[in-house]
């Protein structure tokens, strides 16, 4: 194998750990979600199997609209051109008006579950068209955020692609600052550990982070893990930054509670990029329904290849 296959059988590998590693989150968080951590240990001890259940009654290894509506981005995504990536920069809409279609499919599909705020700026481009609702003090969740993986990976090489392509997706849906810096900052984050092997890269990232963007301090812990965009980040980087290991990182996170699924899958997403696919625990890769792996695995596929093409597009 050359040097060249062997970075980007690496790099297939990382990304792959990111995706799964987000709905092993996913699946493994949602039964605790909305719970305290002192009634998932009365309940649980340790939770850390992915059982399903929960609030939303899940089946076993079923995911929610962290998972789907990462899907659900990475299929507009992939069903838009190169040139149409391109074009947000000249501001032509085309993907983005495609991404606010995917998510109206979405809804339209009647997911196991839908945050408030995602359902409000559906229904607003629905109903009005638009592509972005005004500043919202109201759009400080997490649900922008949690998704924006593919955009991530379709844009890899193009740092300034990355940040209009997640600033478009996010605003459909979400529009406050605190979002905005979240699902860049994350992402950026995502970006950087799929091309390093440094153990200390997410603590070093984290504090230089944190400089710019002091309201996402997480040291001392506040040991709160709501959907308000940033507590889920704090939750995200302190066990990010604890635990050296994907599965201490994940059964830490999920058992704070709160809004379990979302910073489960976040810390997945993060902790399967550190690690990679290969380095995923067996018995919760299984647990996950093959649907969702195999979407997943094709996705990862398409999004990578689609990054290669793009950066082969000239700038306008």
């Amino acid at each position: 194998m050359s040097d060249t296959d062997s970075r980007f059988a690496r790099l297939y590998d990382k990304a792959l750990g990111a995706y799964l590693g987000l709905a092993i989150g996913d699946a493994l968080g949602a039964t605790v979600e909305f719970m305290r951590p002192r009634e998932i240990q009365a309940q649980y001890g340790v939770h850390r199997d992915i059982v399903g259940g929960g609030w939303l009654r899940l089946a076993r290894g079923q995911v929610t609209d962290d998972t789907t509506m990462s899907l659900a981005l990475g299929d507009a995504l992939l069903l838009g051109s190169e040139g149409a990536l391109r074009g947000l920069a000249a501001g032509d809409t085309a993907l983005t008006e495609g991404i606010a279609q995917a998510y109206v499919r979405w809804w339209r599909g009647k997911p196991v579950d839908c945050g408030h705020t995602c359902r409000r700026g559906i229904l607003r481009y629905v109903n009005e068209g638009t592509l972005a609702g005004p500043p919202n003090e109201g759009d400080g969740g997490n649900g922008a955020l949690m998704r924006n993986l593919p955009a991530a990976l379709a844009t890899l090489g193009d740092d300034a692609l990355f940040e209009q392509v997640s600033l478009a997706q996010a605003r459909i849906t979400h529009h406050h600052p605190l979002s905005d810096a979240a699902t860049l900052g994350l992402g950026q984050l995502l970006r950087a550990l799929l091309h390093s092997e440094d153990p200390a890269l997410p603590a070093r990232w984290a504090a230089a982070w944190v400089q710019a963007q002091p309201a996402f301090r997480f040291t001392p812990y506040p040991g709160r893990a709501t959907a308000y965009v940033v507590d889920t980040v704090q939750t995200v980087l302190h066990h990010l930054t604890q635990h050296p290991f994907f599965e201490d990182a994940l059964v830490a996170t999920v058992n704070q509670g709160d809004d379990a699924d979302t910073t489960g899958a976040l810390v997945g997403m993060l902790a399967g990029a550190r690690c990679g696919a290969s380095g995923l625990p067996p018995r919760w890769l299984q647990r996950l329904q093959p649907v969702t792996v195999q979407a997943i695995t094709d996705q990862t596929s398409g999004l990578l290849a689609l990054s290669q093409r793009v950066a082969e597009v000239p700038h306008a």
